[in-house]
């Protein structure tokens, strides 16, 4: 498989002190296989992730892998992206958080979290947390939808010990829900999208363009 190589659109401009962690340890057991691989919009769900994310951050990119993490990783092939194993998958997403916010370089200012596997969430999507995030970096930048906030989210540095202290399968909604944390809401209904079954993706890849695919909630 060719490399994922970032694809930065005059529109999008990469940042060098923000860095993207795409969550993509699950084990997919509704999906029946390893859905990171599953085809969407003609190339793996995993990929087509990754490439969104460079397309906003460059090489400032993680991906977290646990279940099956031999054979997605293998199929990444020379993608540019920070490869990280998160061995305690089993606990559920808040290990994988952990293990994404540990490898995270130095002189990073802040980390926009992500699943894989919302991939109705495009690059353009994510630069709109962006641009609202450079305006205020104390902030915690949310995507907004289905009454709710939920990933992507932009969270500062100061953020992050909260972040590492994260238990069990709840990810970073406690820290979303928090009355004391300073939050700032970009709607975005994509965001709604998070694939768990085949017949969700099937219905998200029959969808008419413009049209609002149907699937779950996102599990933040």
């Amino acid at each position: 498989m060719p490399a994922v190589s970032p694809t930065v659109a005059s529109s999008v401009t990469a940042v060098s002190d923000l860095h993207i962690v795409v969550l993509a340890a699950g084990a997919s057991t509704r999906f029946g296989s390893p859905k990171q691989l599953a085809r969407v919009q003609g190339a793996p769900m995993l990929q087509l992730a990754l490439s969104r994310a460079q397309a906003v951050a460059g090489h400032a990119v993680s991906v977290v892998l646990g279940a099956n993490a031999a054979q997605i990783a293998a199929a990444l092939g020379r993608s540019p992206v920070t490869l990280v194993i998160n061995r305690g998958w089993e606990e559920g997403l808040a290990a994988s958080i952990r293990a994404g916010i540990e490898r995270l370089p130095g002189h990073c200012a802040g980390a926009l979290l992500w699943l894989a596997d919302q991939c109705a969430v495009t690059s353009v999507d994510l630069q709109r947390l962006v641009d609202v995030w450079h305006g205020d970096r104390r902030a915690i930048v949310s995507a907004q939808y289905g009454g709710g906030w939920g990933v992507p989210a932009i969270f500062p540095r100061s953020s992050f010990p909260a972040l590492l202290a994260l238990r069990g399968d709840r990810g970073a909604q406690a820290l979303l829900r928090h009355p004391a944390g300073w939050r700032v809401g970009v709607p975005m209904p994509s965001a709604a999208i998070d694939i768990d079954t085949v017949q969700e993706l099937q219905t998200l890849e029959s969808a008419a363009p413009g049209e609002e695919p149907r699937a779950g909630p996102a599990s933040t």
